[in-house]
């Protein structure tokens, strides 16, 4: 994708406190990046009913702000090489925070989408150049100990922001969720211009901005066209052909550069290294069980049991906590072959998924709790030995490429299955409840039985909207319940791939 040529400059004080004052500077930029990952979640049934807003365009509020994230994050060692990593972390941080407050101030759904594409896009080199910095900073016989406190950040985001996020949506508002990120993006700019320094001169680097571009536009068009879909009838729409074509079209370019130049942004050696090539479909996979639970748990928990945003937090905090415990056993189980965590987390989610499907009208807050924790350990005993398969046989010199596309596919995998799943629970339950209208009737003679009816009657206006909004309640859980079987067989498929990785004993010793 791109070329870096440096040359060795310190241009730091070596001594242990400066290293530390960078290790934890860069470890709270990390995390207030996390924070938002999970934090507009919490309050996206309140963002629905403040703004207008149906299912799937609140569900927008979360996959656009994944796509820019998805396509800014390859273009991260570019813009370095041109501006430096500290001007390029001063830009990130500040437009990241200004973005959060124009996200806050939206007064209408197209303008929080907008503002939450910016905030994806300034957020998305955040973490890798932090990354970058921090193996820069400390010598190589300590780069697991700082990875594994920096990535303290990725974890404690997560835990922090649904829970602290939702209490304020609830005193307040929603848009609390974002303004208050604002302080911390304030410590983190501090720290940034206090602490970091370009360890390294850098001289323009190379991309490959034709096949980059086409698979932006191919990305975005796709996602636009998932978004829309369901509202727009899929193909028998105008502006869904529209957008598959230009979707199709921009893919092919992508790919007919790729096959043709010999410097395309797609690194064609990536597809010939096996492990890597099985890590791309899992990682895949994996981005699609990532964040479909926390987006769908919030609307599901408001529009079905009217839960308030402080407990939805809770809920969110619980699948934190689950990736918590994930990365510590991780961290003490080391030596284990990684396939072996990698098969019990995906069966994991996809218990967990399965029992979501089991869900009643009634579904209790410990319901819900207790399987977003399972989902949060699954993700955690996956998400390391995935990374170490991926990257075991990859040559050194193209593992730069390799975590670019890595990360780009997760995300993406990210957006489409949320997108599909939020469809499918609008679809599932325009069909249930038509489903269930067809036996309200006064031909229905079963209607008519007292033990049958129970409460319910058909006689006057006010008794036919309260039966009509019932079963509304009980169709839009069948659409959710249907999405909750999408997300389990998702997690079914990713288990197999799993034992097409080749792990030699010696490997792993």
């Amino acid at each position: 994708m791109s070329s870096e040529t440096t040359v060795a400059q310190p241009a730091v004080p070596d001594t242990a406190l400066y290293r530390t004052l960078i290790l934890f500077t860069l470890t709270f930029v990390t995390m207030l990046y996390a924070m938002t990952v999970t934090i507009a979640n919490v309050s996206l049934p309140q963002m629905q009913g403040s703004l207008s807003a149906t299912q799937d365009q609140i569900a927008w509020v979360v996959t656009f702000n994944i796509v820019a994230t998805a396509v800014v994050t390859p273009t991260a060692g570019w813009l370095a090489a041109h501006l430096g990593r500290r001007r390029v972390m001063i830009i990130a941080v500040t437009g990241f925070g200004v973005a959060s407050i124009l996200c806050g101030l939206a007064g209408s759904v197209e303008e929080l989408v907008l503002y939450r594409i910016f905030q994806g896009a300034f957020g998305a080199p955040m973490v890798p150049l932090s990354q970058a910095i921090l193996l820069d900073t400390y010598p190589k016989k300590k780069h697991n100990t700082v990875t594994a406190i920096w990535g303290v950040g990725v974890i404690l985001g997560p835990i922090v922001a649904p829970a602290l996020g939702g209490i304020l949506s609830e005193a307040y508002n929603w848009r609390w969720v974002f303004f208050m990120i604002v302080p911390f993006t304030l410590v983190a700019l501090v720290g940034v211009l206090a602490f970091i320094r370009d360890p390294e001169i850098s001289r323009p680097g190379w991309m490959d901005w034709t096949g980059f571009l086409a698979l932006a536009i191919a990305i975005a068009s796709f996602q636009v066209m998932l978004d829309r879909g369901e509202r727009n009838n899929w193909f028998e729409s105008t502006e869904v052909l529209i957008e598959a074509g230009i979707a199709l079209g921009a893919f092919w370019v992508f790919v007919t550069h790729t096959l043709t130049t010999d410097r395309s942004f797609l690194n064609r050696k990536l597809l010939k290294d096996r492990n890597f090539a099985i890590g791309l479909v899992i990682v895949l996979l994996f981005g699609m069980l990532n964040f479909t639970p926390i987006t769908l748990l919030p609307t599901l928990l408001q529009d079905v049991q009217g839960y308030p945003d402080s407990i939805i937090g809770l809920v969110l905090s619980a699948r934190g906590l689950g990736t918590f415990i994930g990365f510590g056993f991780m961290i003490v189980a080391g030596r284990l072959d990684p396939r072996i965590p990698m098969v019990v987390g995906f069966v994991l989610q996809g218990a967990a998924g399965y029992a979501m499907t089991q869900f009643d009208i009634n579904v209790t807050m410990w319901d819900v709790l207790w399987n977003a924790g399972i989902q949060g350990l699954g993700v955690g005993l996956v998400w390391v030995p995935l990374s170490i398969i991926t990257f075991s046989t990859l040559a050194p010199k193209l593992v730069p490429d390799g975590t670019a596309f890595f990360h780009l596919l997760r995300n993406i995998g990210s957006s489409i299955h949320i997108s599909l799943s939020v469809a499918l629970v609008i679809r599932s339950s325009k069909v249930s409840y038509a489903g269930l209208a067809e036996n309200v009737s006064p031909f229905n003679e079963s209607f008519d039985l007292p033990w049958v009816r129970g409460l319910w009657g058909t006689e006057t206006p006010r008794e036919l909207g309260a039966l009509s909004q019932e079963m509304a309640r009980q169709a839009t859980l069948m659409g959710y319940l249907d999405a909750f079987s999408f997300f389990w067989v998702t997690a079914a498929l990713a288990v197999p791939l799993v034992f097409l990785v080749r792990w030699p004993r010696k490997e792993a010793a």
